[in-house]
């Protein structure tokens, strides 16, 4: 089967600095892969390349086994890759539905829209209710209500919400639940089964093992700037997975 996305031998040099040697991913069609590594094993240098926030010195990227070329994120969203980062690319002082639109704002239709540039508030209010219902998100009270009053998990459900709306081939998720709570990191977690439920094939980058073999399907482990193994939580154990990933044991062979 050909993976939705996939990178074939990326390389990325940041002066004597290789951060990508080499370095090669698979995303399968309906499955949540997560991707782990010890730091400066290359797995943001690796994400950037796929989400278009750079651009790899060599290598190749494809999306449904067609060659890519993002030079910037706006080009990676309008190919359907969405990406949620681990510094939320929210606006604190905009509402819900405003930041679910953030730069894919709508207008209303006829004159109002195509001569005055109104923008049609009503229908993306009504449509960020129906996402955020969508994902079980409706706990928050008011959809106009301004995201800075939200707390860290509700900002990340906002986060993941849009990427699921616009998000048309690949959801990329980094480190969704570092700086949150017990029960708020569960309920992103329910929200990133709930994203591959939906059909959408989902990157997550965690160093929260428990996580990662709570929801993952497989587990790419990065090492110094290449991946090294593919396992699953049902062929090893989280102790086995770190040992591989700090070289502490070697990988599985094939």
């Amino acid at each position: 089967m050909t993976p939705v996305l996939e990178a074939r031998g990326l390389t990325m040099r940041f002066g004597r600095v290789t951060a990508l040697d080499g370095a090669d991913l698979e995303l399968r069609s309906g499955e949540i892969l997560a991707v782990i590594g010890d730091n400066g094993a290359g797995k943001s240098s690796l994400i950037k390349c796929l989400s278009g926030a750079a651009v790899p010195d060599a290598g190749q990227v494809l999306l449904h086994g067609e060659p890519v070329r993002f030079a910037n994120p706006l080009e990676a969203r309008s190919a359907g890759v969405e990406t949620v980062h681990q510094a939320l690319a929210v606006a604190p002082s905009l509402d819900i539905a405003a930041n679910l639109f953030l730069g894919r704002e709508r207008r209303k239709a006829g004159p109002l829209g195509s001569v005055l540039r109104m923008l049609d508030v009503g229908g993306m209010r009504e449509a960020a209710r129906r996402q955020m219902d969508d994902l079980g998100l409706l706990t928050i009270q008011n959809i106009t209500q301004p995201v800075e009053s939200l707390s860290g998990g509700q900002r990340q459900g906002v986060a993941v919400a849009r990427a699921a709306a616009f998000g048309s081939k690949v959801v990329i998720m980094d480190e969704p639940t570092a700086a949150l709570g017990v029960k708020e990191s569960r309920k992103v977690l329910d929200l990133i089964l709930d994203v591959r439920a939906r059909g959408l094939p989902v990157i997550l980058i965690s160093h929260n093992m428990p996580h990662v073999f709570d929801i993952a399907d497989r587990i790419h482990i990065q090492r110094l700037g290449r991946r090294i193994a593919v396992i699953t939580p049902a062929s090893h154990t989280m102790s086995e997975a770190v040992a591989i990933m700090t070289g502490a044991a070697p990988p599985p062979a094939g």
